[in-house]
């Protein structure tokens, strides 16, 4: 794990950031850049002993925010509705060069991606490489999402060569935990006596527990390079949406209805090839039945009726 190093982590408030900023905080010195639209999230920044900045990475809004960062790590995204893309391209790709031009002096920077940059498979079994295909995914909560990802990579890859940056570009595939995340929405869902609703039956992805996400930052840092590494960042286990609701759905002692409502131009499935990732991080070490029933114990922990691994 890094210590006594200074950190710019970007988008700090955010259900994956937050987490990674506070472990990182417990040794390192690190600073949170975000919009802060919602006022309590500076406040749970300051309380976590992280340096709060508000600024805008799409617009270069580093007004207040040092240069001299020994790493950066990346999180800062816009996955707004409609079908912007002039505006989701200044964000997400614009935005990440200017941010790395600011930061060129670190040591290395972690550009977080997303498995959505692939295009999609007919085969709901089909495994990603980095090398596979990419393409328009039709992110129904977000249709310019994806584009202006493949974009952002572009611009990463061309920052690492121009600026002499090391960087890590990571795609992730589904993050979950108590603080957030695709199967924590569907534990909600549960919760709340609600039917999960998904594209595909199955519809597989490589969950990645917070824990393991937290653990893995270091080396994935560690391994920016000049031109840009490039590793998918998912879980070691191909879960579908059927089975974790399953699981789930046992653990909390609720029945659980999945609907399926096919969207078409979507990823069929989404399961990762991480052998890259294991290489550099080593194996996750919390099984996705375990990452199911810590979400609930701490998102909902009246609903935990069933303790034991089943």
């Amino acid at each position: 794990m890094l210590s006594g190093e200074k950190i710019l982590v970007t988008g700090a408030a955010g259900q994956i950031a937050f987490p990674i900023a506070r472990e990182l905080g417990a040794n390192n010195e690190v600073w949170g850049l975000a919009r802060f639209t919602k006022p309590q999230d500076r406040q749970r920044l300051v309380d976590a002993g992280i340096t709060p900045v508000k600024g805008d990475v799409g617009s270069g809004g580093f007004a207040g925010l040092p240069t001299d960062f020994t790493y950066v790590v990346h999180l800062a995204a816009n996955q707004a509705p409609g079908w912007d893309y002039d505006a989701a391209i200044r964000s997400n790709a614009e935005g990440t060069g200017l941010l790395l031009q600011h930061c060129r002096s670190a040591k290395g920077a972690l550009v977080m991606s997303t498995h959505s940059v692939y295009r999609p498979q007919e085969d709901p079994l089909y495994v990603f490489t980095e090398e596979s295909p990419l393409g328009e995914c039709n992110s129904t909560h977000s249709p310019t999402y994806s584009v202006s990802k493949i974009s952002q990579e572009a611009t990463a890859r061309f920052a690492a060569r121009a600026f002499g940056i090391p960087v890590t570009i990571a795609r992730m595939n589904a993050s979950y935990g108590p603080n957030g995340g695709l199967p924590a929405m569907h534990i909600d869902a549960l919760a709340e006596g609600r039917s999960i609703t998904t594209r595909w039956d199955p519809c597989m992805y490589s969950p990645i527990y917070e824990d393991d996400i937290n653990m893995q930052v270091s080396a994935l840092l560690g391994a920016a390079s000049t031109p840009a590494t490039i590793v998918n960042w998912g879980g070691d286990e191909a879960v579908s949406v059927q089975e974790w609701a399953t699981h789930a759905s046992a653990l909390m002692g609720v029945d659980a209805t999945v609907d399926v409502v096919p969207i078409e131009g979507t990823l069929r499935g989404s399961i990762a090839d991480t052998s890259r990732r294991a290489s550099i991080t080593g194996p996750c070490t919390v099984d996705w039945r375990e990452g199911i029933r810590r979400t609930i114990a701490l998102r909902h922990p009246d609903k935990l009726v069933e303790i034991a691994h089943s």
